[in-house]
Formats: structure tokens, sequence, C-alpha cells
């Protein structure tokens, strides 16, 4: 018997997730369905229900009709194993680009941290490692983690571990967390920075900003990312990817956390 193709069901999500979720009156849940799409997610999910990891990444790409201009990404060797870190500007569209093409350029190898949320996500769950970014993470994902380091898959990683917001007219992440540099060291990984080019709408950063200033800490703009990445179609975007820096860089002159700054400011210079 031929497995169901996945469905993306809000109202379940919502009860499973935020026990506050029960209660949500109807219309309520009947906008948010619309702003995530779910009817058009749906309906591109049962077409493409046939592909995993990679190749479904790479459709959807085909799909949203999107391009992106890769460079440097010839210059890194394949037969290395590193850790891949990236700025992270639109939240969706930026990441399954970045799998496309590191799973591509790397025969499938390709691994990237995402928010545990989207493992609901099953057709792009192959080439995701969870991270809980609202608690503590289990035994079983720090394990699933270890193996991950230890195999010869590469690693794909946001350090800011949400998206970029508008700070002082400018796009830009926030504090990155050194998690990649303390792994590098343990892994002997050298770390590869990238930059990728690319905003979300005026309206995504204006609604953060709106949020910010009410004093409201959960990132309630999140779940317009889903209508950003429908508004990303047909659009070009560019990735530029650095040279590896090698793990041996992160001694003892600045604390992890201070490296981690380091490397999120080579980025932004990347294209400079």
């Amino acid at each position: 018997m031929m497995n169901e193709p996945l469905q993306i069901d809000l109202d379940k999500v919502v009860k499973s997730k935020f026990r506050k979720g029960k209660g949500l009156p109807k219309f309520v849940m009947n906008y948010l369905k619309r702003i995530i799409h779910q009817e058009e997610i749906n309906s591109y999910l049962r077409e493409s229900s046939h592909l995993q990891g990679v190749d479904f990444a790479t459709d959807v790409k085909r799909f949203f009709e999107v391009e992106c201009d890769v460079y440097g990404l010839e210059n890194i060797p394949k037969d290395k194993k590193f850790i891949f870190v990236s700025n992270h500007p639109l939240g969706g569209m930026d990441g399954i680009l970045l799998i496309s093409e590191l799973g591509k350029y790397f025969d499938g190898k390709i691994k990237a941290q995402v928010n545990d949320l989207l493992m609901n996500m099953k057709p792009l769950a192959p080439c995701f490692i969870p991270i809980n970014c609202y608690g503590k993470q289990s035994k079983s994902l720090a394990k699933d983690l270890d193996n991950i380091l230890d195999s010869d898959n590469q690693l794909l990683v946001f350090p800011a571990g949400m998206c970029s917001r508008r700070q002082k007219g400018k796009i830009l992440d926030l504090t990155w967390k050194k998690w990649f540099v303390t792994n590098a060291v343990s892994q002997e990984r050298d770390v590869v920075p990238i930059f990728f080019k690319g905003k979300n709408s005026n309206f995504f950063y204006n609604f953060a900003s709106i949020r910010q200033k009410l004093g409201i800490k959960f990132n309630i703009e999140l779940i317009y990312l889903p209508d950003e990445l429908f508004k990303s179609k047909g659009k070009r975007f560019e990735i530029y990817f650095g040279k590896p820096i090698p793990w041996q860089t992160f001694n003892s002159e600045k604390t992890p956390m201070q490296w981690a700054q380091y490397v999120k400011d080579l980025v932004y210079d990347i294209k400079k």
C-alpha cells in the first residue's frame, strides 16, 4: 500500500504544539490557514509526494520559479567535511535553495539544523536535524546531532537561529550562537561562510518591529514566513561562498561567542 502524501493540518499542529491553540476562534484559524497557504501547499505536496530530501528541495525551486546565482561553491573541496554557516535573511527559501545547491554538489550528503516544528515537512526531513528553539534539547536530539557530526554529511547551520530582522535600516541577523565554533573544533571541521543575498517584505519587518515595541517576546511574525515564501515566487537570488576557515583558527585568543560574531562579520564582508 502506498503512503499517503503529507498534508498540512494546521488544526492538528496547533493543538499538539500549543495548548492555548485549542481554543482559537474559527475565524482566527481560517485566517492562519490563509496566510500559511495551507491549500496551495497541500496541493503541491500531493503533486510532489514521490520526492524526498534534496530532490524535493530542488523541485520546490522549480515550483516557485526561483533562480539563484551561485559564486565560489566550485572552490570548496568535495573530499572534506565542513560546517557551512549562513546568514538567514528569508527564513524559508534561503534554506531550501542552500539544501538544493549543497545537496547537488555533495551528492545528497547534506544535513541542515532547523526548528523542530519543520520536522512536520516530511519530504525534507531526510535533510533536517531538529533543534528546539524554545526549550532544552532532548538527549535523543543531541545524540542524533553527534551521529551527524561523526558521519560524512556536510552540515548547514544558521547560527542566528531565526531569520534576519531590520536593524538600523539594514537587514541583519541577530546575535550568532557559538555552537558551530565549539563543534568545528571538537570535530576538526573547517567552517565555510556563506552570504545569501535576499530580504523579506517590508510588511514582515514592520510587523516584527511593532511586536518588539509592544514588548511581546514571542516572535509572532514567524506565522507570516510561509506567505513570504510565496512572495519569493519568480525572484532571483545570489549565494556567495567564502573560503573555508581552518578549525584551528578558533583558538583561545577569543571566546567561542566572540569567534561566532567574528565569522558573522566575515559573512557580511564576503560580497564587499
